[in-house]
């Protein structure tokens, strides 16, 4: 009797069975603490595999490197390669992996390598000596983190390792839900906001850049189009020290240059580390609604061409933010919270009429699913904004047009509580953009999807921006959002009750003067 043949079992991505395994290993370490440790070590192994690979040529002694000295620093940094002291070399660690002391071993491999690399001062976790990081478990950590990129895949060990990176910081993202959102803005948004702005050359500045996913898709966005690396520089500014050392070690680990971006706690509106910065492009996802952004220390700043933004909500001011920073053909791509399509609240409207008028640089307005966002359920929504959008020379004339897309339906869910957009809505979203902009494109309404409406229209329905009043469905009531509408109106509330204070103190101060 033949034997039925065996069913073959699909062998999961390496980066899925890496995940399980160090996830097994966290035991009684949260995920937001955790994070540190195994990013830290896939950086570490990144920067060790490329050190060896230099090393290995620069001992074979053969063209360029007869009689180099694999031990001289200036060898590798003259090849944008980081110099990893012999204590930190990943084979190193791999023999003392066992030992109890692990912990402290990877803590003075980290400092160790911040000495010889200046550009790394401050920004590698040092996590690894604590009492509740179990030293067994960090020695498996270490074993399985060495199994990256073995065999074949040693030839493209950076690819493979930027990767594992990238996934990572994804999982920890999900793991963490609301807190872990903060520094992750999801895979496919950034791809989205990538594709449609195409940043193929020029100066790319994120001034809330996070872990720096925007800048990782601007490079592997040209790099897919056969462009070169060399012709984007990025900039970028984040007021969360942690999150910015991620950052750091997510670019190193792509090999994108990170000098210029910058850390500091006052944030980007009270200590703008670009201030002379005119960028090509804007790619960021800025906190949504916040209401303690420091905006009464800021009234009459030269970014607030357009209006004061209000002390209660830091959208309007984020907008201006990015319009300053634009060069005179610059672009933007930006993720904000929908309330900021309708709000009239503290001249919210008149800022908003106002960039659609006035400044004329509302290009595209993409109504985004629920569920996207790791870290709020507040709606969202893209806004694309061009400089040049009278006179272009590069791009149709649309100067009195503004395309909305209502992507509301597009999406799945991966769990119950997150969706992505996959590849097919992502290029259905781009092209019908593309179509509408760029020289030469077909486009056509296509009825409760998108819609190419003059500027006039937008003025009578007083410059709301909300998609679904334009592409023929249903207005947006069933969104609303209480929670978010609240948190606007008390903030409101209480930059009201401050006012109040202020005045009535005033009339104090100026009784009392009376009465003496």
């Amino acid at each position: 009797m033949a034997r039925s043949p065996k069913k073959e079992t699909k062998q999961e991505p390496l980066e899925v069975i890496l995940w399980k395994a160090a996830d097994k290993l966290r035991k009684n370490i949260d995920a937001a603490e955790y994070k540190h440790v195994v990013l830290g070590l896939i950086f570490l192994k990144y920067i060790s595999d490329s050190f060896e690979a230099h090393y290995n040529l620069l001992v074979s002694g053969e063209g360029e490197f007869e009689g180099a000295d694999p031990e001289d620093r200036d060898e590798y940094t003259a090849y944008n390669v980081f110099f990893v002291p012999e204590i930190a070399r990943w084979s190193y660690l791999l023999e003392q992996a066992k030992q109890p002391t692990i912990g402290v071993t990877v803590d003075a491999a980290m400092e160790a390598i911040e000495t010889e690399n200046p550009q790394l001062k401050g920004v590698l976790p040092k996590v690894y000596a604590r009492q509740n990081l179990d030293p067994t478990s960090l020695g498996e950590l270490i074993d399985l983190i060495g199994n990256i990129a073995l065999g074949d895949a040693k030839s493209r060990s950076a690819d493979v390792l930027g990767h594992v990176f990238e996934y990572f910081l994804g999982e920890f993202a999900l793991a963490e839900g609301k807190q872990g959102g903060q520094f992750y803005t999801p895979k496919s948004i950034v791809g989205l906001l990538v594709q449609m702005l195409e940043p193929y050359k020029g100066r790319v500045f994120d001034p809330c850049c996070g872990s720096g996913g925007m800048f990782v898709q601007s490079e592997k966005f040209v790099e897919s189009h056969q462009g070169l690396i060399d012709d984007i520089s990025i900039y970028g500014q984040e007021s969360n020290q942690t999150t910015w050392r991620l950052a750091k070690m997510n670019l190193a680990i792509r090999g994108i240059n990170s000098e210029h971006v910058k850390w500091n706690s006052e944030g980007s509106f009270l200590n703008d580390a670009h201030k002379d910065l005119k960028a090509d492009y804007i790619i960021a996802n800025p906190p949504f609604n916040v209401s303690d952004w420091s905006g009464e220390q800021l009234v009459g700043d030269a970014r607030w061409s357009l209006g004061t933004p209000p002390a209660g909500n830091a959208n309007f001011a984020w907008m201006q933010h990015f319009l300053y920073h634009m060069s005179p053909k610059g672009q933007a791509g930006v993720v904000l919270a929908k309330g900021a399509l309708t709000s009239k609240t503290s001249g919210e409207g008149e800022i908003r009429k106002a960039l659609v008028n006035d400044a004329n640089v509302i290009d595209c307005i993409v109504n985004l699913p629920a569920k996207l966002f790791l870290n709020t359920q507040i709606p969202a929504a893209l806004w694309f904004m061009r400089r040049d959008r009278v006179g272009s020379t590069q791009y149709q004339d649309r100067s009195n047009e503004i395309l909305f897309i209502d992507a509301r339906n597009l999406g799945h869910l991966i769990n119950r509580r997150t969706k992505v957009l996959s590849d097919e809505d992502l290029q259905l979203i781009t092209d019908t953009y593309h179509n509408w902009r760029n020289k030469g494109g077909e486009y056509e309404d296509v009825a409760g999807f998108c819609a190419s409406v003059s500027l006039e229209k937008v003025a009578e329905l007083d410059y709301v921006l909300t998609p679904g009043r334009y592409v023929g469905l249903a207005d947006d009531e069933d969104e609303f959002d209480f929670k978010e509408r609240f948190t606007s109106l008390k903030a409101e509330f209480e930059a009201q009750l401050t006012e109040e204070a202020k005045l009535n103190q005033a009339i104090a101060e100026n009784l009392a003067k009376v009465v003496v």
